[in-house]
């Protein structure tokens, strides 16, 4: 887990550089991994692998836009792309790899075949890994980003159509682990669109796209802790309302008041795996989760699916857990919603500010064993709790999250077993 900060050039014709945050969660298992960006099934079978992933793309106009800068254009949006891989790699830490990309949130309704080489050597706690993509990209993704349709029109900016084309990246990252299994990471992007989008009157001239980025993580990987043995199963369901209290006051029980401006709700079924018991010999263990969350929006407007993949701490030394086991727990991760909740919209719409249906995902819990309440020991490993399912931006100041100051909160109960 951890945080990047990045800086890129704009293409965009008048925008200059942009500087964006990137919260970072990064988990790889046996068949199924996270990018903070991306997450995908893998089918491995060295030297041999297949991927199917959907993944954020990076492209799009400024989420705020001040008068002068492309007056009249429509807004271009970040979409969300699904895809499959195919890669091959050596016993040298290289691989060569093919992928085929499409829009997956009708909004570009563009699709993109990539092919790329990438190779990562070092020495001691260095690591560099030097990445060359070629790229194809249709006429539907370049003409959204980088056309101008015959509305938008204006004076030194004519109807244009960028077409379809390729273009070439060319990356260099860094890995640096520090002591304490912390992790710096950084690096260098370099790209040069195709000729059709490079002539368009809304891009900023005939040149190569730079951007940099840095950042430190915390390394909980296998290398540096043992796994726990037999791990076991996590399996949790959920049912909670809609609530215009703060996460933190919440937590405090400072506002606990449900339903107030909207009757929406939301049930959930969530899985997962322990990855550290006891980090550093504290009561403390690490868990990785996926679910699916339903959102009732009881005619506000229809009903729809929620993605949620996070990573989450239970602390467990209170002073009478030996007695009745009390767990406070806290999630971090990233959430999808295939449409924005009501209650984000509204809230949005009061203070004019933009929505995304991707955004930061906290998940503070705290619960009891309830074998421990009952006295039987068969249900020790199962609990009953009260938590809150809270989406929200970094401050507005995360590109990958729409720019998104703001969010929404379900208080909500639940039952957790281990299996």
């Amino acid at each position: 887990m951890g945080l990047l900060g990045r800086v890129e050039r704009s293409p965009y014709r008048g925008i200059g550089s942009r500087q964006d945050l990137i919260p970072l969660y990064v988990y790889e298992g046996g068949n199924a991994y996270l990018r903070s960006y991306r997450v995908g099934l893998k089918f491995d079978a060295r030297p041999w692998r297949l991927d199917l992933f959907l993944t954020r793309r990076f492209e799009g106009t400024p989420y705020e836009l001040t008068p002068d800068e492309l007056p009249g254009l429509t807004r271009r949006e970040q979409g969300a792309d699904v895809g499959v891989g195919f890669a091959w790699r050596g016993e040298r830490n290289e691989a060569l790899y093919v992928e085929a990309m499409r829009d997956a949130t009708a909004v570009s309704h563009g699709g993109e075949l990539r092919l790329g080489y990438r190779h990562e050597f070092g020495a001691g706690r260095l690591r560099l890994r030097p990445h060359l993509m070629l790229g194809w990209r249709n006429s539907a993704l370049n003409d959204y980003y980088y056309g101008v349709s015959p509305a938008e029109a204006a004076p030194g900016r004519p109807a244009y159509e960028a077409g379809a084309g390729s273009e070439v990246q060319l990356d260099l990252y860094a890995v640096y682990r520090l002591p304490s299994d912390w992790v710096a990471i950084g690096g260098l992007t370099m790209t040069r669109r195709s000729s059709g989008v490079r002539n368009s009157p809304i891009v900023e001239g005939d040149r190569v796209q730079l951007g940099a980025f840095a950042g430190v993580m915390y390394d909980f990987s296998p290398q540096t802790r043992k796994w726990p043995e037999g791990r076991p199963t996590i399996a949790r369901v959920f049912y909670g309302a809609s609530s215009d209290c703060d996460m933190l006051q919440i937590v405090r029980l400072a506002c606990t008041s449900t339903h107030t401006q909207d009757p929406t709700n939301v049930a959930g079924y969530e899985i997962g795996r322990p990855l550290v018991q006891r980090l550093n010999d504290w009561p403390l263990d690490i868990a990785v989760l996926v679910g699916v969350v339903r959102h009732k929006e009881y005619g506000l407007q229809g009903d729809f699916w929620q993605v949620n993949g996070y990573i989450k701490a239970y602390y467990y030394g209170l002073p009478w857990s030996h007695r009745v086991n009390t767990r406070l727990g806290f999630g971090a991760g990233l959430s999808y919603a295939r449409r924005v909740p009501f209650m984000e919209q509204r809230d949005q719409a009061v203070r004019s500010r933009d929505t995304s249906r991707l955004l930061n995902y906290m998940d503070p819990t705290i619960d009891v064993s309830l074998g421990d309440v009952i006295g039987s020991r068969r249900l020790r490993d199962t609990y009953v709790g009260l938590g809150v399912s809270h989406r929200s931006g970094i401050f507005g100041s995360s590109q990958l999250l729409g720019n998104v100051n703001g969010g929404s909160n379900y208080i909500y109960s639940y039952l957790e077993a281990n299996f």
